[in-house]
């Protein structure tokens, strides 16, 4: 919901205001000094010293008057209203949760950014904050948990938080450093060694969860690679997620909150096989349950193999079936007898990603109350929406999406270029068709996807607002808020082709090369893309464009926010601006078209972004080359003497799904469709037919399976292609052509055609 906070010279005399300086009483019931509530006022209190210089302060009798009346807004949860009688501002909530989410509401209103300390976003200091006699402000959310996914943090977060922000915190930890990078550490926790980079600790979580707070998050999945000392091994980690109130979850691999990649080694016997080593497994789960039966935890149900991998000893979809079947009785004994006796109570998600969704389609009944979290194929477009029966069940459908990820066919860990309008598409039909209960996106390492995650977090809060303001006009609200107004409006076209180019081809996808692949040596041979002369130089003009944009606009940015400014769009955009620059000069040096010294600068380009944005309170905190892939690394001279082509432009292209275009000398067209490369939303198809004039194709089904090599290109391109030859009739003045879609979810990008003589 949003609300316009009405001129002081329109208002009665009667309202809500607090002068700078002036003290601020709060009245809280104590009884509802619930750990996130504390936490809150504390926030809202802070937000008021630096934006106010005033003092918030409890007491019996107060300008603000908080109450918890679970009746509010028809029974949600973490409902909150807020309204304005005269001169007193009142807070009422469902629950705790609503308490906090309305505290900080009026620190939104006042102007504090969510984003005020990840990325420095300094709130502007105020004379006064009125809210008007009648003021009524009322919100609740659409998604019942939502939150992230800290992931793939061994470049990022990890060397920033245990070298830079909290150092001290590195408790039994012996580390060094070489070259700058870091080393392997070594951590003995319960008497066991384990090769650890570092620990993600308190203070970040604190600052993380303060985040999540401020977005209206409650949940919260955490960092799980090995280099990384796992969350629940660190008692303070697990105080802070209490203060804040944050649910904590575990991904797809981490079953009964039990970090299986970083655990499993310390305190694990034998093999992690439940086929033949079930005992220790069931031990291994059981006593992290026990131990934190007392607190908030959604409970990752199933199990899959130590780190992103298939189980052990079951190697049949069949086999796999009947170990599952007797995983998730003994995780749910183990619930029951630990946690709630009544297990339907207690918050559980199964999570069918890669071949556990093989088993699931093979008849795996899991429980009526536990929430079916479903998967993004890793790039943005959801596997599987829940069908008829799936979306009647007590517990549920939940999405794990991504804005980041580390795998085949190529990683996009660097600069948080994904298309905001895919993610918006995307949500929206996931939401429409039923997937309600849980959202957690994967984040990396929070920066730099700062704008996707909160575009994400507003959906699941109130989906409708952002279908009302649209992708465009959301963007646009938050570049003016971090950037004010005239210097946000002039962003926002920019920021969009920003994101409008990443989405033909992303920057870390401009080597032609691919990660993982059997054939390494092949696949890690930097390449020339296949383009047009045209479309290279193109690109690098469009790029040019907003590279001196982004200078241009940095003159007229505030001095308190150009730290900002430089996260959130300098660094972004020129860095994907000299990532272009430097692999397609290479193209171009390759063909003797461009000298190699300009592929070399743009490097040193981007490597001397990266220095700015890791000094100082950020050090560490940005790498330009995550897992050394060879994109990111210095472009081999070579040769080529296969020659791309000058230009190959269509003789039409079409947006429309029915268009009708004039005469031809072609006796034949040859026609592309482009569509965006989703999966089906019912069934198992994506099928369509192409009609012009008379003639028809044959229905063709685009979806693909698994990890096929047209679903990798599909990916990297962001669009699948189909091909038609048309035969069409000379002498027609006038000729029509239409796309017909034989199933949902089919989203067209444009229609191709060459003419064929």
């Amino acid at each position: 919901m949003l609300f316009l906070l009405v001129p002081m010279a329109c208002l009665s005399a009667r309202a809500f205001e607090i002068r700078r300086g002036q003290t601020i009483r709060l009245t809280c019931d104590t009884t509802l000094m619930q750990p996130v509530v504390r936490t809150a006022i504390r926030m809202l209190a802070d937000d008021c010293q630096r934006v106010l210089d005033s003092k918030l302060t409890l007491t019996p009798e107060g300008d603000i008057v908080v109450r918890i009346d679970p009746n509010v807004l028809k029974h949600r949860r973490e409902a909150f209203r807020l309204t304005v009688k005269g001169e007193q501002l009142s807070i009422v909530a469902s629950d705790s949760h609503g308490v906090a989410y309305g505290l900080l509401e009026l620190s939104r209103l006042m102007g504090v950014s969510p984003w005020e300390w990840w990325a420095d976003v300094t709130p502007r200091q105020l004379e006064h904050f009125t809210l008007p006699d009648g003021y009524r402000n009322e919100q609740s959310p659409d998604v019942e948990y939502r939150g992230i996914f800290i992931n793939d943090e061994d470049w990022g977060l990890l060397p920033w938080a245990s070298q830079t922000y909290e150092p001290e915190n590195q408790n039994g930890l012996n580390h060094t450093r070489i070259n700058n990078e870091v080393a392997n550490w070594e951590v003995m926790p319960e008497g066991k060694q384990a090769k650890v980079k570092g620990r993600v600790g308190p203070r970040t979580h604190s600052r993380i969860f303060e985040l999540l707070l401020r977005l209206r998050a409650n949940t919260f999945w955490p960092a799980m690679h090995e280099c990384t000392e796992p969350f629940f091994l660190c008692d303070e980690n697990r105080q802070v997620a209490h203060q804040y109130g944050i649910y904590i979850g575990t991904s797809h691999c981490e079953p009964m909150v039990c970090n299986v990649n970083g655990e499993w080694r310390v305190r694990g016997e034998g093999e992690y096989d439940y086929v033949n080593n079930a005992r220790n497994v069931q031990d291994f789960w059981e006593k992290r349950v026990r131990d934190v039966a007392g607190q908030p935890i959604l409970y990752t149900l199933g199990m899959r193999g130590v780190h992103d991998g298939a189980m052990n000893g079951a190697k049949t979809v069949e086999e796999q079936k009947a170990v599952l079947k007797r995983v998730l009785r003994d995780q749910r004994n183990m619930l029951s007898k630990y946690v709630d006796k009544d297990v339907t109570q207690v918050p559980q998600v199964f999570i069918p990603y890669k071949e556990v969704l093989d088993v699931y389609n093979a008849g795996l009944e899991v429980p009526e109350d536990v929430c079916l979290m479903w998967c993004d194929d890793n790039y943005g477009y959801i596997r599987h929406f829940p069908t008829k029966e799936e979306r009647k069940r007590k517990g549920g459908n939940g999405i794990y999406y991504h804005v980041s990820y580390w795998g085949r066919p190529h990683d996009y860990l660097w600069l948080g270029t994904f298309s905001p309008s895919l993610l918006y598409q995307q949500m929206s039909a996931a939401y429409d068709r039923g997937i309600r209960r849980m959202w957690v996106l994967n984040v990396g390492d929070i920066k730099p996807a700062e704008y996707q995650t909160e575009l994400f977090m507003d959906m699941a809060w109130n989906i409708e607002t952002v279908r009302r303001q649209g992708t465009e006009e959301h963007l646009r609200r938050f570049l003016c808020r971090e950037f004010g107004k005239s210097v946000g409006e002039a962003l926002t076209a920019l920021m969009t082709e920003h994101y409008r180019l990443a989405f033909e081809c992303k920057p870390e996808f401009l080597g032609g090369t691919r990660a993982e692949e059997p054939d390494r040596q092949y696949w890690n041979t930097i390449r020339d893309l296949p383009w047009t002369w045209k479309q290279v130089n193109q690109r690098l003009a469009k790029y040019q464009l907003l590279e001196d944009a982004t200078e241009t606009f940095a003159a007229n940015v505030p001095k308190d926010r150009r730290e900002a400014y430089f996260q959130l769009v300098k660094y972004p955009v020129q860095g994907a601006a000299e990532m272009n620059k430097k692999m397609l000069t290479a193209q171009q040096a390759r063909h003797g078209r461009a000298t190699w010294e300009e592929s070399e600068a743009a490097l040193d380009s981007i490597r001397s972004l990266t220095r700015i944005y890791n000094k100082g309170k950020w050090n560490g905190i940005m790498d330009c080359q995550p897992r050394r892939m060879p994109v990111f690394l210095p472009v081999p001279h070579t040769t080529s003497d296969t020659d791309l082509p000058e230009d190959d432009e269509p003789w039409l292209v079409l947006k429309q799904r029915e268009a009708t275009f004039g005469t031809t000398s072609a006796d034949t067209l040859l026609i592309e469709v482009h569509l965006l490369p989703t999966h089906a939303q019912e069934g198992d198809s994506l099928r369509f037919q192409l009609r012009v004039d008379g003639w028809k194709s044959p229905v063709t089904n685009y979806e693909t399976y698994g990890r096929s090599e047209e679903w990798k290109q599909n990916v990297l391109r962001n669009r699948a292609v189909r091909q038609f030859r048309v035969p069409v009739n000379q002498k027609k003045k006038r000729h029509h052509i239409s796309l017909q879609s034989l199933d949902p979810g089919i989203y067209l990008q444009e229609i191709v055609v060459r003419e064929k003589k």
